[in-house]
């Protein structure tokens, strides 16, 4: 990653306990954890999930065998990231989106 995580947001989902919250301790990220039923909160997460579940689960066959299905994943999020444009991105892939970024973070460290 071109930067360092300092927070992570989390809907107080059970898999966000224990475990998770000692390694965000240990590695000093602050969590926040928004109240229950409150999905306007963390809207763009919500408008992933929706995405991942029209355009992946719902369309994709799976045996449900854990290994095929993280090979399906792994597809999916090549897929996510580098194929597929996203209209909050102004239509650039993730990928794109971010070495746009990294250039005019290097265009800035120059002219400073």
């Amino acid at each position: 990653m071109p930067f360092s995580i300092r927070a992570i947001q989390v809907d107080g989902g059970s898999e966000f306990e224990a475990v998770f919250e000692e390694e965000c301790q240990r590695r000093n990220i602050k969590l926040f954890v928004l109240p229950p039923r409150s999905p306007k909160l963390n809207g763009s997460v919500e408008r992933a999930h929706k995405t991942h579940t029209e355009e992946f689960y719902e369309v994709t066959d799976s045996s449900f065998d854990l290994a095929e299905l993280r090979q399906q994943l792994l597809e999916w999020e090549r897929i996510y990231n580098t194929v597929r444009p996203h209209q909050a991105l102004d239509y650039l892939t993730p990928f794109q989106f971010l070495e746009q970024w990294k250039q005019k973070q290097g265009e800035e460290i120059r002219c400073h």
